[in-house]
């Protein structure tokens, strides 16, 4: 799919959601949206899968579907299949089978409206369930029964049905608990589909959540069905909702923009970055990883490379939910990320709080956009934690540092480090001051990066990026000073790519430009400005003023004087014969 078919999808479903939220507030109709389009997403992967893997089997059971029409009524069918099945298990029960399968779930996927291959094959193979089943959390690391597929799921909407309510409850807390093989529990937690917000009883909510569905059915249905159709549609979504939920969008997304220039610079050899992307990433880190965008993207930068694990952490319970629904709709499969639900600052994961430095997590990337001076509370507890002891802890008006010092402590000897920050932490005094300098005599601050005012959705004010490493080449700092390249939009500021590739390409060969996008600063000069990195101090747009002579100036100002002195004296001439009193 090319951009602007992207980009018409992604209008057509928030053009729905507009229509459908009503009085809702944006926030509370993202989940319900961002949550069916998740469970199209993987019935479909999973729909996909089970064709591959039961072959002619599968093809058997699409032309029964076919032949139903001749015979039957799907509803006669269901019914005909639903003695086939019970008449399976009562001779199973009547016989002594080490493998049979529990019976209280096993006609469960008869439940559905819409027969379905699976339906079909479920039905006349209910003795090899198990063994399909464990096959396909082989294959694809997750199980859905036909029953909770979006297929059925339409269905229901579709005719109106007053089961579809139970039936997504149903569906939500199978795939919480069930699906996979690690735990997501909890992954719809934030979807209450008995709140009053979707009506005042059952029948009204029920009614809504058939509008919803058919809705995105008959939207999703005149675009094609390539595999990251709705990952991008996904991701879209998300970016409108943030653009609709001002101050608190810095939960959970970064413009894309920034998110790609953190990304292409953190994938580029730590060393040299001139050499171009590393062949590997062992592990990527994201300690505020929101929404997920910036790990989705830095995978993204790096392909075909690869990426070992991927790690990232969120403190907000919804948006740590969408994380993990973003991962799985982008394709990544559950076993090569892990997003934990926790406080950063606290430390509070086990994989990161090892005090073993053998088994210490080190990651050859780390992205970040924390929350901006966000407020926390340091204690003598924090002042002995092994990410802080060296340096100090940040000031409880900004844990900027903090955050900054967290990601730091997991990056690897060759990794690279980006985050984003207020300017503040350039140039403020006290603790923050203390840090900024051991890091700058250590060697550790890389380039610092300034970039346009009004970019986030959350804030105005302009931000920087921090590029750090543990064992950088260079023994100067690279200042760029990007603020004034943006295209102005109508809410936000927007870079473009042309203001990307800038960016970047300047970072990645160390480009000097006049002194007036960027420059390398050597260790003396930032040492003689007390350590401060306040980028206009080292790169300014401003104008050069012009170098004024004052000699020559007075030289003016005498000629001047005289010029005026002999006007004077010649008017006053003309008075004198005219008989009028001459100027003082």
């Amino acid at each position: 799919m090319n951009d602007t078919q992207q980009k018409q999808l992604g209008a057509t479903l928030w053009a729905i959601a507009d229509k459908l939220r009503g009085a809702m507030n944006p926030d509370d109709f993202r989940d319900y949206m961002l949550s069916f389009l998740f469970l199209r997403y993987i019935s479909d992967n999973y729909e996909q899968a089970a064709k591959k893997e039961l072959g002619s089997d599968y093809s058997k059971c699409e032309d029964e579907i076919k032949n139903i029409a001749y015979a039957h009524t799907q509803d006669e069918k269901i019914s005909l299949l639903r003695e086939q099945a019970a008449a399976y298990y009562d001779k199973q029960k009547s016989e002594d089978y080490e493998t049979r399968i529990p019976i209280d779930d096993s006609l469960a996927f008869l439940d559905s409206r819409e027969l379905t291959p699976l339906v079909i094959w479920y039905a006349n193979n209910l003795d090899q369930v198990t063994a399909f089943e464990k096959q396909m959390r082989r294959k694809v690391h997750f199980v859905i029964k036909p029953q909770y597929l979006w297929s059925n799921i339409y269905e229901l909407a579709r005719t109106q049905s007053r089961d579809l309510l139970r039936t997504l409850q149903d569906a939500f807390k199978f795939i919480e608990d069930k699906s996979f093989d690690s735990t997501f529990r909890g992954l719809f937690s934030e979807v209450n589909l008995d709140s009053d917000k979707l009506g005042k009883n059952y029948e009204t909510r029920n009614a809504t959540l058939c509008s919803i569905i058919t809705e995105i059915v008959e939207g999703l249905s005149g675009f094609s069905d390539e595999s990251d159709l709705l990952g991008n549609a996904y991701e879209y979504l998300i970016g409108q909702f943030a653009a609709g939920s001002g101050k608190k969008a810095g939960e959970f997304y970064t413009p894309q923009p920034i998110s790609t220039i953190i990304s292409r610079i953190v994938i580029l050899d730590s060393q040299d970055p001139g050499l171009g992307k590393k062949r590997r990433i062992n592990n990527l880190l994201d300690f505020a990883c929101g929404s997920g965008s910036l790990l989705i993207n830095v995978k993204k930068q790096l392909e075909p490379n690869s990426i070992g694990q991927i790690y990232g952490q969120e403190k907000n319970v919804t948006t740590y939910n969408l994380a993990r629904m973003n991962m799985l709709l982008h394709g990544f499969k559950d076993s090569e990320f892990q997003i934990f639900h926790g406080d950063s600052l606290l430390n509070d994961w086990d994989i990161l709080n090892e005090m073993n430095p053998a088994k210490k997590l080190k990651c050859d990337a780390v992205a970040a956009n924390p929350p901006f001076s966000y407020r926390w509370e340091p204690n003598d507890t924090l002042a002995e934690d092994f990410r802080f002891k060296s340096y100090g802890l940040a000031p409880k008006s900004a844990a900027d540092f903090a955050f900054l010092l967290h990601g730091f402590h997991f990056l690897s000897d060759e990794g690279t480090m980006a985050i984003i920050l207020p300017h503040g932490v350039l140039f403020r005094g006290g603790t923050e001051e203390k840090i900024r300098t051991k890091l700058l005599k250590d060697g550790n601050i890389d380039t610092i990066i300034g970039l346009p005012a009004n970019l986030f959705f959350s804030t105005g004010i302009p931000v920087c990026i921090l590029v750090l490493k543990k064992c950088k080449k260079f023994d100067d700092v690279l200042f760029i000073n990007a603020s004034g390249y943006f295209d102005r939009g109508k809410r936000q500021n927007v870079l473009l790519p042309e203001h990307i590739d800038k960016i970047v390409e300047t970072y990645q060969y160390r480009k000097e430009d006049d002194k007036k996008y960027s420059r390398r600063v050597s260790m003396e000069e930032i040492e003689k400005n007390g350590f401060n990195l306040n980028i206009s101090r080292y790169v300014s747009t401003a104008a050069e003023e012009e170098v004024v002579d004052l000699a020559d100036v007075k030289r003016s100002l005498d000629e001047i004087e005289e010029a005026i002195k002999n006007a004077k004296a010649k008017h006053n001439q003309f008075l004198n014969e005219l008989g009028l009193p001459e100027l003082p």
